[in-house]
């Protein structure tokens, strides 16, 4: 062995000394030299590895922190469905929406679409803002005014199918990271230098720099799963990931007591539809009808506050930091409606995406003695239009996934990338 390759081996042994020194490599600090061969990354032949300081900020996203519950109904079935019994699972933990998507959020979405897409599909994004029109009622200014006039802009935009919240969830997607992008060419991308009189500009720019930065001339970031500086896709969430996140048992837990021995029938404290504490005593804790012909109280003591929808932001979160979680409109999720998904399920991150063991040829729909097939999906929540026995979690309903109603909205979920929790 020649010196010089002892001197280098002994440099890459030095280097790897002092990196044991300040503790393991992680994600974030994976080191200069790789911890299998002793290979420098970024070098002109070595892998690259780019600076990676955790999954960026998802605009109107909180963190759900997963873990074990009892997911099904634990309440009278009054409906007599026998769909939802209780089982344990696990939920990784995951990210969701505060709020429902909006009017303003859909209109945003519909100024994008008609601008980059076909006239065809811009038309097919729009909202049935029919699903207000009665034949015995006069909804007809609803028909007209809730999703466009301006009052009404951070009201649950609705009239949406399932198909079309997963059409504004891929383009959500899309826009977030080309967003992203830009504002990473304007912080890696050098600044030019000004002209100095009767000279030149002081040369090029010089080059871009290392993969994931920005490329200085044409003002564009490479943006890839790789690089870490990208966001997931946003996505309606799973039935279990929407319950688990509805009851948010996390407010219920004291610290370093793993047993759950408490159970929600909404999703906030106590048995009841009304708040049991302070100055708001006696109000009521979500949207939804109180009784027969009973959408919101009498005038003068409204307390609900609502005949129809309410702002996205009303009436107080749940331990999550999610609102509306109860009432307002119900909520479309991703799941596959069966009568027994509880019974066929996966017992972490349980999801119904086909007929797996429940074949839709079982189910008459042909023959008019079902309903049931794979193209209608479960919606939760309860809305204004609901009695509060749909306020609870655990209960859960079904319709085509090509159709829609003035009481379901959505709101989207991110998975939680990098992490085993």
């Amino acid at each position: 062995m020649n010196f010089s390759k002892y001197l280098r081996l002994a440099v890459v042994g030095a280097c790897a000394l002092s990196a044991c020194k300040s503790g393991p490599p992680s994600a974030q600090k994976p080191g200069k030299y790789s911890s299998t061969t002793g290979i420098e990354y970024n070098t002109e032949e070595g892998m690259k590895v780019a600076d990676y300081q955790g999954i960026p900020e998802g605009p109107g996203l909180v963190f759900i922190e997963g873990g074990r519950t009892v997911l099904g109904s634990g309440e009278e079935d009054v409906a007599m469905t026998h769909d939802n019994l209780e089982r344990t699972v696990t939920v990784a933990s995951f990210y969701m929406d505060e709020a429902e998507v909006a009017n303003i959020h859909w209109l945003e979405y519909l100024h994008y679409v008609r601008k980059d897409s076909s006239e065809e599909f811009y038309q097919s994004a729009l909202p049935d803002t029919t699903v207000w029109a009665r034949d015995l009622s006069f909804n007809d200014p609803y028909v007209d005014y809730y999703l466009r006039y301006p009052g009404f802009r951070f009201f649950p935009v609705v009239g949406v199918s399932w198909l079309q919240a997963n059409d504004f969830c891929t383009w959500r997607t899309a826009k977030v990271n080309e967003n992203l992008a830009g504002n990473a060419a304007d912080t890696s991308a050098p600044k030019k230098k000004k002209k100095k009189k009767g000279g030149d500009d002081g040369g090029d720019a010089g080059d871009a720099g290392a993969e994931g930065t920005a490329d200085a001339g044409e003002g564009k970031a490479k943006i890839s799963i790789e690089n870490g500086n990208t966001l997931p896709n946003y996505r309606l969430p799973t039935e279990a990931e929407w319950e688990y996140a509805a009851q948010a048992m996390i407010g219920t837990q004291e610290v370093g007591n793993e047993n759950q021995e408490n159970k929600r029938v909404y999703p906030w404290d106590g048995r009841q539809v009304r708040n049991s504490y302070g100055k708001k005593m006696g109000q009521f804790m979500a949207n939804f009808k109180r009784g027969r012909g009973d959408y919101a109280g009498i005038a003068g003591s409204l307390n609900d506050g609502a005949m129809i929808t309410e702002y996205v932001y009303a009436y107080p979160p749940n331990d999550y930091g999610l609102y509306n979680m109860a009432g307002n409109v119900n909520e479309w999720v991703q799941d596959v409606y069966r009568p027994l998904s509880f019974e066929d399920m996966e017992d972490l991150n349980p999801f119904r995406r086909n007929g797996v063991l429940d074949e839709e040829a079982k189910y008459d729909k042909k023959g008019y003695q079902s309903l049931i097939d794979d193209k209608v999906r479960v919606y939760k929540g309860g809305s204004w239009k609901d009695v509060a026995y749909w306020l609870s979690p655990g209960t859960r309903r079904f319709m085509a996934q090509d159709s829609a109603t003035a009481s379901i909205g959505f709101r989207c979920a991110m998975i939680n990338p990098g992490s085993n929790k």
